[in-house]
């Protein structure tokens, strides 16, 4: 369990922004491909790394390959160790290879493992290896060679990280390849240096970068592939070409022909729908909510093809692409233009037609045209038909005219907010008792609900315990709520009533205390919260949960006599493109009235916004720790 507030905020505040340890120097990295006509590709992958201390040598203890045998093979061909001080070598027997299937959660594809078991290391010792791969990491399954035939067959594409968690003194990546495939690339967030060689119908790029070392890791930023060097090669066309391929693909599998069994239920579903958003969304939903997210490796099919529409709605199980193909099928059984897309979650997609992409969503067309995105894996419970918890994401539709890359726009922060309304009082005794309503929309009402994703038994000790983590000593004298389980019929709302013995400290003619509402009262939905203010200036973009706006109000009911104050706190206010806050106190009579907001207008931010997204959130922070002194 979290502790209370006050406690956890000073616990974020020691996080400091480190250095990676290195353990390990890798002294080269050495990556060739071969790339056929067909898309085959033949890669040898030639390292050498040190072990630099204990730590090292135990990671460095064994190697592992990881692949999918039905669409790669993967081959240890030499291995050996130089202990320090030693040029002669130590040759690894390849007997020590174990081929065995991969650890997995929720999704079991029939991955696999190639470990060799390299054994004691001392500091110094170096081991050298070479390994061999052929295929790609998603399957459609084939004949002989065939099966390891990339999906857009004829093309090549790769990612290729020019970045470590450790020192790299070099790494060369080099691919032959046919003239004729015009392979384009692009490196991002640092330099390559780029050599080429023609060799008649072929040639050869080799890209070398020199005295790679890691980076300092910032506490929530964005994807080390967002920032670190990065090289990306690719042979489609544009985004059109990948488009068109991808809705080809799924159109030829037949994956989206919907069941008559399907076709009973849509109609079922829809039938009091009022409006075209109507039926998306009930649709949308139950997928989202009835779909059991596990994924099984069905042979024929996986990858970048989706399971069809009878296997989805007979086993209502499976993984996002999954749950897309059935919301598709479902959708064009009820009348509309509906398409797989895909995208990537938690990271930028480069404007370069690569495979960048690790989820698989839909997309439907509306009557004025456009196309709204739907994610049926991200929505369960959720009020919304698109997480945006994804916003500025990018996403690529499959549709037969070819579509261009898309990016999912920011979604207002008044559409996440979460509001707070308190009326309280305080008698001479120091006493506190209060009506307060919670009210929450969007991921903030995602991020409240989820007190009710336990059995029902369980409810009202959560809803008290949200209580109990501002005040262990708080006492429930009645809550209400909305039905957890209608979460479409309206935004999450709870309405507390509760005391709390000596709230207050009383000494003389004075009375001390912090608004109860300013002590971040379900922070749970707050997750900016969580963010170590403690750093003044960032390197590196950053990520929240989702933009968000918090309003906060009590009116406070003092004892007689209490009308003045000389320690009241004057009125703050900032506002910027990213973020912003408003605090204030007054006094009417003897009721003090506390408004707070707070603004955060993105889910990704930029390192230049850290100043903004931070002064708003250190002031948050600082009126849940600020007394209020008043005075008869």
């Amino acid at each position: 369990m979290k502790k209370v507030l006050s406690l956890l905020l000073v616990a974020l505040a020691t996080v400091q922004v480190v250095q990676a340890q290195d353990h390990l120097n890798t002294l080269y990295d050495s990556t060739s491909v071969v790339m056929e006509e067909s898309g085959l590709s033949h890669v040898i992958n030639h390292k050498r790394i040190r072990a630099i201390d204990y730590q090292g040598c135990k990671e460095l203890s064994y190697l592992k390959l990881d692949y999918d045998p039905l669409s790669a093979y993967v081959e240890f061909r030499d291995a050996k160790i130089y202990r320090k001080g030693n040029n002669t070598p130590e040759q690894i027997s390849l007997d020590k290879v174990y081929d065995y299937v991969a650890p997995a959660r929720l999704i079991y594809w029939g991955a696999s493992q190639k470990m060799l078991t390299i054994g004691h290391l001392n500091p110094g010792d170096e081991v050298e290896f070479t390994s061999y791969r052929k295929g790609f990491t998603y399957a459609l399954l084939g004949d002989d060679d065939s099966r390891y035939i990339p999906p857009m067959q004829g093309h090549f594409y790769d990612i290729v990280p020019f970045w470590a968690d450790h020192k790299v003194n070099q790494k060369v990546y080099q691919l032959d390849i046919l003239k004729s495939k015009n392979i384009r690339y692009c490196i991002y967030n640092g330099t390559i240096q780029i050599d080429s060689a023609d060799h008649g119908d072929r040639i050869c790029y080799t890209f070398t970068k020199n005295d790679i070392t890691p980076i300092a890791h910032e506490p929530n930023m964005v994807a080390d592939n967002d920032v670190q060097t990065k090289l990306i090669l690719t042979t489609a066309a544009d985004w059109q070409a990948k488009s068109r391929w991808f809705y080809g693909v799924n159109e030829d599998y037949g994956s989206f022909n919907a069941t008559p069994e399907l076709k009973r239920k849509v109609e079922e579903l829809i039938k009091n729908a009022g409006s075209e958003l109507d039926s998306i969304s009930i649709l949308t939903h139950w997928v989202a909510d009835h779909m059991r997210y596990c994924g099984i490796s069905m042979g024929e099919g996986e990858g970048y093809t989706l399971h069809n529409a009878q296997m989805n709605f007979s086993d209502l199980c499976g993984v996002c692409k999954d749950k897309a193909s059935l919301l598709i099928a479902m959708l064009r059984a009820a009348g509309f233009e509906a398409y797989a897309a895909m995208t990537m979650a938690h990271e930028r997609i480069e404007n370069i037609p690569a495979d960048q992409f690790n989820h698989s969503v839909a997309v439907v067309r509306r009557h004025d045209g456009t196309l709204q995105p739907l994610d049926p894996t991200w929505v369960p419970n959720v009020r919304e038909l698109w997480s945006s918890a994804e916003q500025q994401q990018g996403y690529l539709p499959g549709t037969p005219e070819g579509s261009d890359l898309q990016i999912t726009p920011l979604s207002p922060a008044e559409d996440h907010y979460i509001s707070i309304i308190c009326n309280s009082s305080i008698d001479k005794e120091g006493n506190l008792t209060a009506h307060l309503v919670l009210q929450a929309e969007g991921q903030s009402d995602n991020a409240v609900r989820g007190i009710f994703n336990a059995p029902k038994s369980e409810w009202p000790k959560n809803i008290e315990q949200e209580l109990l983590k501002i005040a262990p000593n708080a006492r429930l004298i009645n809550v209400t709520s909305t039905d957890p389980e209608k979460y479409l019929d309206q935004p999450v709302s709870i309405v507390y009533e509760f005391t709390i013995p000596q709230y207050a400290m009383v000494a003389d003619n004075e009375i001390t205390f912090i608004p109860f509402s300013a002590r971040n009262f379900f922070a749970r939905a707050m997750s900016h919260l969580y963010f170590n203010t403690q750093i003044e200036t960032r390197q590196y973009g950053f990520a929240d949960r989702c933009s968000r706006l918090v309003t906060i109000s009590e009116n406070i009911t003092l004892p007689k006599g209490y009308k003045k104050s000389a320690t009241l706190p004057e009125a703050q206010n900032a506002k910027g493109d990213a973020a912003g806050y408003s605090i204030s106190y007054s006094l009417d009579g003897n009721t003090l009235l506390f408004n707070e907001s707070i603004q955060l207008n993105k889910r990704v931010y930029e390192a230049s916004e850290w100043s903004q997204f931070r002064t708003a959130v250190q002031a948050q922070k600082n009126a849940a720790t600020q007394y209020i002194t008043i005075t008869k």
